[in-house]
């Protein structure tokens, strides 16, 4: 759904004992473009209410049985996100205060003009637009991405670029898939401001970083009571990115059971909170990312078949930098214009040194690339950066070691070795030797306990 639809078509959930009222307002608001639901009353409103989410809900205060006001305190105590709009054939101010205390959103006589009912619901839909953004801004300020930037002269990466300006006007799922510290995240920010949502919210969460109770509730909300410490109703990223994209960074890592929650979601774009009953429809574009092999997860029976044909409508493919040196000098450049010290010239590198710095094989890719021209723009005492300013890891006389060894070292013992020489270059410093590894402080606690790496 676009943007204008969006704004104009509401959900709305007619309540009032009147049947004649009923059909009248039914065919009103059909007229005006909205979905409508007609009940009789409050006790079948909560039940409706418990079953689906309605944007607006349209409240007689004179009915039998828990009448109007009942409703709307239980209307508001469940967590219903609808704006009330109270209507009534009998006005009363104790009742208009009453009601808004309560938290209806406007009080209205009948018979309500058709032109100020569809005045009142613009500005009901207004406004929960407006919380929603902001509460997506929220979430976009606390990620801080950084700007859009894929740089390269190679032809690998003008492929990647010209596939995106082919795909990112469509809603079609996308899977990234790369090493990490390749770009997959920039990547999938660049195709949003590329994309027709571009207005809408970009939302990022590393499905890695959660355990499945928590992964859940952040993805898809919870109601207040649902859990021990669910003080409150929270709105899931799925939610907050109604009509938006969201980045499903390291897919591949989620567990089996949450793979069939959101399989379910992508299918339908239904959802239900952690706890609750209501389904809530949404409208969200995926983009996903995983540094692993899926097809082959699939094939181990690690990850569902399913959910990998549905995400992967179109696949794009990050490679390595040591697959593209070309791109290397470019990159050094961008970064030694990207951190700069203020008030000091950008610093450049001798012939020498690029050399070898393009030589280098990066197994952190262009995270690990980042993170050493910084350091190099801290540490290095000129304007020029020569070959004794490079860290011992890239300069030859320090990797020789390794490769003067008698006979070939397996890939576990590799590794093993050039994580033990980043500690010792760090002093032991776990989160300075993570980002020059292009890993997280996590990853790399698990490789010095797999490895037996003294601490």
């Amino acid at each position: 759904m676009r943007d204008g639809e969006r704004g104009s078509q509401m959900r709305v959930l007619v309540v009032d004992d009147e049947e004649s009222f009923r059909v009248l307002m039914e065919s009103e608001l059909e007229r005006m473009g909205h979905s409508v639901l007609c009940v009789k009353s409050g006790e079948e409103a909560l039940s409706a209410l418990a079953a689906q989410d309605f944007d607006a809900i349209l409240l007689d205060l004179r009915m039998p049985g828990i009448g109007g006001m009942e409703t709307l305190r239980r209307i508001k105590e469940s967590g219903a996100s609808a704006e009330v709009v109270i209507l009534t054939g009998y006005p009363d101010i104790e009742d208009a205060v009453h009601a808004m205390k309560l938290g209806a959103y406007d009080y209205l006589t009948k018979p309500a003009r058709p032109s100020e009912l569809e005045e009142v619901l613009k500005r009901a839909a207004e406004k929960k637009r407006l919380q929603k953004e902001n509460l997506a801004l929220k979430r976009m300020m606390a990620q801080r991405e950084p700007p859009p930037l894929i740089l390269g002269r190679s032809q690998a990466i003008k492929s990647l670029l010209e596939t995106v300006e082919r795909i990112a006007k469509s809603d079609a799922s996308v899977l990234i898939q790369g090493e990490t510290g390749t770009g997959k995240g920039l990547l999938a920010t660049v195709i949003h401001q590329k994309s027709e949502r571009v207005t809408q919210p970009f939302l990022t969460i590393n499905c890695s970083a959660f355990q499945d109770h928590l992964l859940e509730s952040e993805l898809f909300g919870h109601e207040k009571g649902a859990f021990t410490g669910a003080v409150g109703t929270k709105l899931g990223l799925f939610e907050v990115a109604d009509g938006g994209i969201l980045f499903l960074d390291e897919v591949g890592e989620m567990s089996q059971a949450m793979q069939a929650k959101l399989l379910q979601v992508l299918d339908t774009g239904e959802l239900r909170r952690v706890g609750g009953t209501r389904i809530l429809k949404v409208d969200v574009r995926i983009i996903a990312s995983t540094n692993k092999d899926l097809a082959r997860e699939v094939r181990m029976g690690r990850f569902r078949e399913d959910l990998y044909y549905r995400m992967n409508v179109i696949s794009l493919h990050l490679p390595p930098l040591g697959e593209r040196k070309v791109d290397i000098p470019l990159l050094i450049e961008h970064f030694f214009g990207q951190f700069r010290i203020p008030g000091q010239p950008v610093k450049t590198v001798t012939p020498e040194a690029l050399q070898l710095l393009t030589e280098y094989p990066w197994p952190g890719n262009v995270r690990e690339l980042a993170n050493t021209v910084e350091r190099l723009v801290i540490l290095s005492p000129g304007d020029v950066i020569g070959l004794d300013d490079l860290p011992p890891n890239i300069r030859p006389e320090q990797r020789s070691p390794i490769l003067k060894e008698p006979s070939p070292l397996s890939l576990f013992e590799m590794e093993r070795l050039h994580i033990t020489k980043v500690l010792s270059y760090t002093k032991g410093r776990k989160a300075q030797a993570a980002r020059i590894l292009g890993i997280d402080v996590k990853t790399l606690n698990h490789k010095i306990r797999a490895y037996h790496i003294p601490g």
